[in-house]
């Protein structure tokens, strides 16, 4: 009998099977309507499904207007959204692949321009424009709006929307969710001492700091079924003093840099195991707009593995895997329980039938491409 390579293993998470461990990673897209998917998320996530990919994932889905990071992001604040993700997840659910959504809020690097439109806020007097919120009055750079510090009812309203979103997640069908609380958005700034500098009892201490995020999970695991899967997406580390960072893995010493960093993760990742949160998604940064990163292969891939062995928990990683044999490799060495990928996917949406060449798995393919 063949030997199955592990990144075409299944992996059963609650009552939901996964058919393979190659999953498309949540990408915005810059390309809603009142957060309302349009045709380029069905053909974006559809073609993923149809070329293997065993988990597919919406991009960052806004609880409320104000908690997305443009004009032009995907939303689920409204009853009128979850039509439009139905059609979409009908469609996935039906080439193989389990649907996912990722839950979002942007905070202080709300109210942006496209990408393609330049990385800045948008004007004041633009009529899209709107004045985000964080958890203090601090900008992410010089050229984002200044937050408006919450206030603790705001932190209620948000926390109720979430609740809110995932009600219409099941609705529209979606099996999993995860909840963004990593790359300088809402969560991560509560949890950063570099974003937060509350003196209440939302801020401060580590304790105080993970306050909110905690209470976003626990009233959405209220809501999601216990049957289903339920992920967070974490940035292990603000990389606040760059590449010195990665000599914080493997010790118990406590950190020298500022910011958030692994040894503050596996005491969030604790708790959240503690709540019922099924998989950590691990990726780093995004809350400094000017870290040094050591971006390269696997570069983020050791603090899943730091976090799936301390804590006991699923992980995934992401960031930088190009190729089959170096995700095999991550699931082999026992890293990471499935792997997210990103840009790989942006370039070949067919990637995992790639993958099962370069590692001789006989991959199924629709009946349509049966002759490829």
């Amino acid at each position: 009998m063949a030997h199955t390579p592990l990144l075409f293993t299944p992996l059963k998470i609650k009552k939901v099977e996964i058919k393979n461990r190659i999953w498309l990673s949540p990408m915005c897209q810059y390309s809603c309507a009142d957060g309302f998917p349009t045709d380029w998320h069905f053909v974006h996530l559809g073609s993923r499904a149809v070329g293997g990919a065993g988990l597919v994932m919406v991009e960052a889905t806004a609880v409320s207007p104000e908690g997305r990071i443009s004009a032009d992001d995907c939303g689920i604040w409204s009853d009128e959204h979850i039509s439009h993700y139905k059609r979409i997840t009908d469609f996935v659910k039906s080439n193989g692949a389990i649907t996912a959504i990722q839950l979002a809020h942007a905070g202080r690097k709300a109210s942006t321009s496209a990408p393609w439109h330049g990385d800045q806020a948008l004007a004041k007097d633009d009529k899209r424009s709107w004045i985000p919120v964080a958890p203090s009055a601090i900008a992410f750079k010089d050229t984002y709006a200044t937050p408006h510090a919450m206030s603790v009812s705001d932190i209620e309203k948000v926390i109720a929307d979430f609740s809110m979103a995932a009600k219409r997640s099941l609705a529209a069908g979606f099996q999993v969710i995860e909840l963004h609380m990593a790359h300088g958005y809402l969560m991560h700034e509560f949890l950063s001492p570099l974003s937060n500098e509350r003196t209440d009892e939302f801020g401060g201490s580590l304790e105080n700091r993970m306050r909110f995020p905690l209470l976003v999970a626990k009233a959405v695991r209220a809501i999601w079924p216990m049957d289903l899967p339920l992920f967070a997406r974490i940035s292990a580390t603000d990389w606040a003093s760059g590449p010195e960072e990665l000599k914080l893995l493997g010790t118990k010493n406590k950190p020298m840099a500022k910011g958030w960093n692994i040894h503050e993760s596996l005491v969030l990742c604790e708790e959240l195991k503690k709540i019922g949160i099924d998989l950590i998604d691990c990726s780093t940064g995004g809350l400094l707009p000017d870290a040094k990163i050591p971006v390269g292969p696997n570069y983020q891939v050791p603090f899943a593995e730091a976090i799936r062995k301390e804590v006991g928990i699923l992980t995934s990683t992401v960031g930088m895997i190009t190729n089959a044999i170096q995700a095999e490799s991550i699931l082999h060495q026992q890293h990471a329980d499935a792997v997210f990928i990103a840009r790989e996917f942006l370039r070949n949406p067919y990637f995992p039938v790639q993958a099962a060449k370069e590692l001789k798995f006989n991959l199924e393919r629709p009946k349509q491409y049966g002759r490829s």
